[in-house]
């Protein structure tokens, strides 16, 4: 019974700081469309110490389970607690998971985001560079990369 109610006590934290993240997320969005970059850095740090949280306790709640008889070996976490009848800490996991969905969710949008502005910033250096026009090969990962990217700009 301890057990149960530990992990309540870690799937509400979950939903708690989950639902934070998805805050940060938005803010995350919003900072990298002005390009605000300390916002961006402080934005980071916060989303790392929630992360490495919730990392943390996905190792207890998995200790906890599988104290209560729970096998990885049978499937998912959550039909181990379905079948076990526990309703009230089924409806937390779901709404956990839930919310770990919508967290994946907005990081690939923001990931997209970023990914725009570097294809944008490679665009502006082979124009500051004079190579717009000139022809551009393809690497193993499918980007293109112009043929006098190898020369240096500047040095120290």
């Amino acid at each position: 019974m301890a057990a149960i109610n530990e992990l309540k006590v870690l799937l509400q934290k979950d939903i708690q700081q989950l639902r934070h993240l998805t805050g940060l997320l938005d803010k995350e969005r919003q900072s990298l469309k002005s390009s605000d970059m300390p916002a961006l850095q402080a934005l980071t740090q916060e989303k790392n110490q929630i992360l490495n949280d919730v990392r943390e306790r996905a190792k207890r709640k998995i200790h906890l389970l599988v104290d209560m008889g729970y096998n990885p070996k049978m499937g998912e976490p959550s039909r181990f607690i379905r079948s076990a009848g526990l309703t009230e800490l089924n409806e937390l996991w779901v709404s956990a998971a839930g919310q770990l969905k919508s967290c994946q969710e907005q990081n690939a949008v923001n990931g997209r985001i970023v990914g725009n502005l570097q294809l944008r910033l490679g665009r502006l250096t082979e124009i500051f560079r004079g190579c717009a026009d000139q022809a551009k090969l393809y690497g193993a990962s499918g980007q293109s990369t112009a043929m006098s990217h190898k020369t240096v700009l500047a040095s120290a």
